[in-house]
């Protein structure tokens, strides 16, 4: 059993994953920026909440913090992220300081307890929006979906996850595209397929990678091409 602490776990994909891992009998510290929203998800769920927002420094070192005290960290799913069509650039700072720097404070201030982890893993959820192989594969719906800023900040998360992998060999991390899913951030109401799925998808992913390959692109249970 591993201890687990996922971003953005109040709803959606974030939401289901947890739940996942608490059902699969782990410890799930569910990462929430709305403090009395995490708490109540967290006792539905059976999990641990924990104050937390990506874009908040001070936010993240106390987080972090507590998740020590509470027992340490086994795997980090850097799942908080936001989508917007942004077309300047107030907007393109803000996806790209939650989907990009998000990983790098959540991970900064997470590495000194997965080290001391017998398996550590870090789940970067990422999306073929981001993927130079799945825009360039004409097969691949990617390649129709116009992205500016999200593709690019997804992008960013890829090279993360590689650099990661690269910077700390005794760490696994990946990346994975959940899918095209029913939720908030993914589109409710534009033919998504259930969170289940796609949390399923991450859930799995995290449990097979546990030795390894670190630095790998995940899609629908295989490894894809960045």
């Amino acid at each position: 059993m591993t201890t687990a602490l996922v971003t953005g776990a109040t709803r959606g994909l974030g939401r289901e994953i947890a739940r996942q891992l608490v059902a699969a009998g782990h410890t799930v510290h569910v990462g929430a920026r709305d403090e009395v929203r995490g708490r109540a998800v967290a006792e539905e769920l059976g999990a641990r909440a924990v104050a937390l927002d990506v874009t908040d420094d001070a936010s993240v070192a106390s987080a972090l913090a507590q998740v020590e005290a509470e027992g340490g960290l086994d795997l980090l799913v850097n799942n908080a992220g936001i989508a917007m069509a942004a077309r300047n650039g107030p907007d393109a700072l803000a996806v790209l300081d939650t989907n990009v720097a998000g990983i790098v404070r959540v991970t900064e201030a997470a590495l000194p307890l997965l080290r001391r982890a017998a398996q550590p893993v870090i789940v970067n959820i990422s999306s073929a929006l981001g993927s130079f192989a799945a825009n360039h594969d004409p097969a691949h719906p990617a390649s129709r979906v116009p992205a500016i800023v999200y593709g690019a900040s997804k992008a960013a998360v890829s090279m993360l996850t590689v650099q990661y992998a690269r910077a700390e060999p005794g760490v696994v991390v990946v990346a994975v595209e959940p899918g095209y899913t029913a939720t908030g951030l993914g589109g409710a109401d534009h033919g998504g397929r259930p969170v289940e799925v796609s949390a399923g998808t991450v859930v799995r992913v995290a449990a097979r990678v546990v030795h390894g390959p670190t630095g790998t692109f995940w899609e629908e249970d295989a490894e894809r091409g960045w």
